[in-house]
């Protein structure tokens, strides 16, 4: 008789709604990038399958937001180009999903359960693929007790080897664990390679979700109803635990259609209300790592996306005209001396070059060279004061609003990033790209590069620094421009 105990089922449980909460998220940040390449760079037009129609235009300068795609609610989650509380949902999500996958795995060995997953004997495979066969026969194999071979060793396969390569393919995408560990991504032969298994990851677990319902509804659809309510088909009742697993689906569907529509509805509340759980952890995990990047020169992308249009004011126009001869960069705030460095300031200090991969929110990638000055050194001429905890990189340009209504272009372009990542020597104020003056379109005449974080953070047409002792009195208190409007997070590690 099988008898599967109570702490399997609830992670049985818990996984369903775990997982399809992580799909459709995942579904989600997808919709930002939806195209899929290999290697480190991904260059438009090299990728091995995209889930758009839109082509670029040739005439006029386009962005990477100009990629983006809004799904339906109904697949990804909240749906409608909401890739930063799709990111929560999905972080927040993984939280609880590696916890129950490691308290599963932990009583599995514990209570002697993993003899019935894991297989002790070659000859399973041949089992299995007769067992395969039968299937493909239209008929039905002998039960197992309490799998047949084929279940054993897909039940095996995906617990032990799809659950971590999802996880590890993830963590490879990371741009912290990159620039800390940058032997890792090439596990995966580059960064793009690994976002393009992991999508295969997702596509795996739901080819085996449909299987897996698709089997236990057509063979012996009483005895398992039993077996995943009660944990045994012994003195069980069928419709009584049709009834309770009716009653679990339409909970399931339930904590979907809130998630989607309270993160509509109240994105800001959603956004602090996961945040609060995942920055810590984030924090805890990510808050110490360094960039030790250096790829060689022969890496540089021959393709840099743009993201963001050049500033359009007048005051852009003339300082652009100029050659920049007139612009400073101010430094402010919880300073004791405060300054003023022009370009050619920012020369006569010692220059940095650094070959290191951009990592967009989006999800593309691209290694560029970048030379500057580092944030420290400028920010040593200055002296912080003893209660200086963050440092607001402020931007000549504004925001922009997207063809689906997001963004605020009212808004000046700011973002925050913690003072003690601010005085890492991969942190710098770059004024060259690839061996010449930065482009107008990539941030000029000077921009922010910290290594450890996503784009957004790295602030193009730089125009001020300043540093503060709290953040959540500027703006709306998130941490920077696309926190306030977009609804990111103020870490951007991964």
């Amino acid at each position: 008789m099988v008898d599967f105990p109570l702490w399997l089922r609830i992670a049985h449980f818990l996984n369903i709604i775990l997982i399809t909460l992580l799909i459709r998220s995942g579904i989600e940040i997808l919709s930002a990038h939806p195209k899929l390449y290999t290697g480190e760079n991904a260059v438009d037009g090299s990728e091995w399958i995209r889930f758009t129609r839109k082509k670029m235009p040739k005439d006029r300068l386009w962005t990477s937001t100009d990629e983006e795609e809004s799904f339906s609610s109904l697949i990804a989650l909240p749906g409608r180009s909401n890739l930063g509380l799709g990111r929560h949902w999905h972080f927040f999500n993984i939280i609880f999903w590696v916890a129950n996958g490691a308290a599963y795995w932990t009583l599995l060995f514990a209570t002697g359960e993993w003899a019935r997953l894991i297989p002790t004997s070659w000859d399973i495979f041949p089992r299995a693929w007769g067992t395969a066969m039968t299937y493909a026969s239209g008929h039905f194999p002998p039960p197992g007790e309490p799998y047949n071979p084929l279940q054993q060793l897909t039940y095996a396969a995906v617990v032990f080897i799809l659950g971590p390569f999802v996880g590890a393919t993830g963590a490879a995408m990371s741009p912290a664990v990159g620039a800390a560990f940058p032997w890792y991504p090439k596990i995966f032969r580059g960064r793009q390679t690994a976002r393009s298994l992991h999508f295969l990851g997702l596509v795996a677990f739901i080819l085996y979700i449909i299987g897996h319902i698709t089997l236990v509804v057509l063979e012996r659809f009483p005895l398992n109803m039993s077996n995943i309510v009660f944990g045994t088909s012994e003195g069980a009742t069928f419709e009584l635990a049709l009834i309770l697993f009716g009653l679990f689906v339409v909970a399931v569907i339930a904590v979907h259609a809130w998630a989607t529509q309270y993160s509509l509805l109240r994105p800001r509340r959603v956004q602090n209300m996961l945040d609060a759980v995942i920055a810590p952890i984030r924090s805890t995990i990510l808050g110490w790592t360094v960039s030790v990047q250096n790829f060689p020169r022969s890496m540089i992308a021959p393709y840099f996306r743009v993201n963001g249009h050049p500033p359009e004011t007048e005051e852009y126009k003339e300082m652009l005209k100029q050659g920049f001869t007139e612009w400073r960069l101010r430094v402010y705030g919880l300073v004791k001396n405060q300054q003023e460095f022009s370009l050619d300031d920012l020369r006569a200090m010692p220059r940095q070059t650094q070959v290191t991969e951009h990592s967009c929110i989006q999800g593309w990638t691209a290694i560029g060279e970048w030379g500057g000055v580092r944030v420290s050194d400028i920010l040593n001429r200055c002296h912080p004061l003893s209660n200086a905890r963050y440092a607001v990189f402020h931007s000549l340009a504004r925001g922009e609003r997207d063809e689906y209504g997001h963004g605020d272009p009212n808004r000046e372009y700011y973002e925050v990033i913690d003072l003690r990542l601010a005085e890492q020597d991969h942190t710098i104020v770059a004024y060259e790209m690839n061996g010449r003056a930065l482009p107008v379109t990539h941030g000029a005449p000077a921009r922010l590069r910290v290594e450890t974080q996503l784009g957004y953070k790295m602030v193009k047409w730089l125009r001020s620094i300043e540093l503060i002792d709290d953040y959540r009195s500027i703006g709306d208190g998130q941490g920077g421009y696309r926190e306030d409007v977009l609804h990111y997070s103020i870490d951007a590690s991964i």
